[in-house]
């Protein structure tokens, strides 16, 4: 076996796995996903939980295959960043994280709906972040870059420019951490149908 189901209409992930070699298709899961921002569990606990939510909504579609789901979040002091509802909400977590050290946490599930078997875990980073100015700010927010990420950022843009230091899985902040996907797909017996950088 090696085609799977994603559950993500995420590019960055998509990116990721085809960069790897890996052969799937896409599913978008049909779930709401809840705001991140006032939720009453740990980052890591929500983190997974959405990812099994996310897999499972697609199980309900498909059940011939094996499904991967993600999904990351942003935590500082306690407080979980999701996914900013407009400009004013980036500019609002922007300035939460501007000039901090936060953690990116994304939640992974790997279900089999068959048998029923599944495999949920995390990875977490620490990414600090430098201080904003005003105009930096602003900037950025009308770059749009901000839209449809966790924290209100994505390292993989021009919001690279404003981190300092990167504690852990890089492929993790981008969206989707790849060492351990590699080993939970590797568990289904889910290997990359090609080499990274081999010719189609």
């Amino acid at each position: 076996m090696s085609r799977f189901i994603l559950a993500s209409d995420s590019p960055r992930r998509r990116q990721l796995l085809r960069e790897a070699g890996y052969d799937f298709r896409i599913v978008s899961p049909p779930w709401p996903e809840p705001s991140a921002d006032d939720v009453g569990h740990a980052a890591a606990q929500f983190a997974q939980a959405s990812s099994y939510f996310k897999a499972r909504s697609v199980a309900s579609l498909v059940r011939s295959s094996v499904i991967l789901a993600a999904d990351t979040v942003v935590a500082r002091g306690g407080r979980i960043f999701g996914k900013p509802t407009d400009r004013d909400h980036a500019r609002d977590i922007l300035l939460s994280l501007a000039g901090t050290t936060h953690e990116v946490i994304t939640g992974v599930t790997v279900l089999e709906p068959r048998s029923g078997r599944r495999v949920i875990a995390m990875d977490r980073t620490e990414v600090t972040m430098r201080p904003m100015s005003p105009r930096e700010l602003e900037e950025y927010l009308d770059s749009g870059e901000w839209r449809d990420k966790a924290g209100a950022y994505g390292i993989q843009d021009i919001g690279d420019r404003f981190i300092e230091r990167i504690q852990g899985s890089f492929s993790n902040v981008v969206g989707l951490p790849m060492e351990l996907v590699a080993d939970l797909l590797g568990r289904f017996h889910i290997q990359p149908a090609m080499l990274p950088g081999a010719r189609q």
